[in-house]
């Protein structure tokens, strides 16, 4: 049964064109050299079965070193598949953010309602917001500039706002550049400098340099009105009840 699987390969399939002797010799002097069944293939130009070249080279004896080959070999191929598998998975991501994009864009001319916008401002702040009354003045802080910069438009477009209330303090790792974090949120919230506090250095992070050469630190913005701040912590405990 191996035999007549053998001849239908041999004369009926993909390596019809040469020479079953020749194409035999060269498999079993390639092998002899420690080379891989697909390296053969490779070498020969022929596409051969697995099974016929198992079949043929079924009593060679490999030379010395040839499974540290193999090892690296499966190596080489798990890290080629675990970077496929990384690209993939990205592509799959960017697809998956475009359609979320295009089935939520009209969200944005939503928010220019001011109703809306305060409702969003009212559950941000409830989210990353101080909410101790005793402070009676808005304190919010995030890492991420676009949270920041969503805050202080939603803030700005509802409010009328007295920029020389704002305060901005850093709080930051002790091996960053303290001025050029400040000159980066100074432009990301548009507050001029003389009104940042001084910035607050994280002592468990001194001794520590930093692995994330993107991190900003937390930029945490104050304003100073006791109005907006129980306006803002009312809003959801309207909604809830209203629900």
């Amino acid at each position: 049964m191996l035999r007549l699987s053998l001849y239908i390969e041999i004369f009926c399939g993909t390596i019809s064109s040469m020479g079953r002797a020749d194409i035999k010799s060269k498999a079993v002097s390639l092998r002899r050299k420690g080379r891989t069944y697909s390296e053969i293939c490779l070498q020969l130009g022929v596409d051969i079965p697995k099974s016929t070249l198992s079949y043929w080279c079924r009593e060679i004896p490999l030379p010395a070193g040839y499974s540290k080959k193999i090892r690296e070999y499966n190596l080489s191929s798990l890290q080629r598949a675990r970077v496929l598998a990384v690209e993939v998975k990205k592509s799959l991501r960017l697809k998956e953010e475009k359609d979320i994009r295009e089935k939520n864009i009209h969200l944005a001319r939503k928010i220019k309602d001011k109703d809306s916008a305060k409702i969003a401002l009212a559950m941000l702040y409830l989210g990353e917001g101080m909410k101790r009354r005793e402070r009676s003045s808005i304190m919010f802080g995030n890492s991420d500039s676009v949270v920041i910069s969503l805050f202080l438009y939603l803030l700005r477009a509802i409010y009328k706002i007295d920029e020389s209330k704002f305060r901005c303090t850093l709080q930051c790792r002790a091996d960053q550049d303290i001025e050029g974090l400040e000159k980066f949120w100074s432009s990301v919230t548009n507050i001029p400098l003389n009104q940042f506090y001084k910035a607050r250095i994280d002592p468990r992070t001194i001794g520590k340099p930093s692995v994330k050469p993107d991190y900003k630190g937390v930029c945490r913005i104050d304003y100073f009105s006791a109005k907006i701040f129980s306006e803002l912590l009312e809003i959801p405990k309207i909604i809830y009840k209203g629900l």
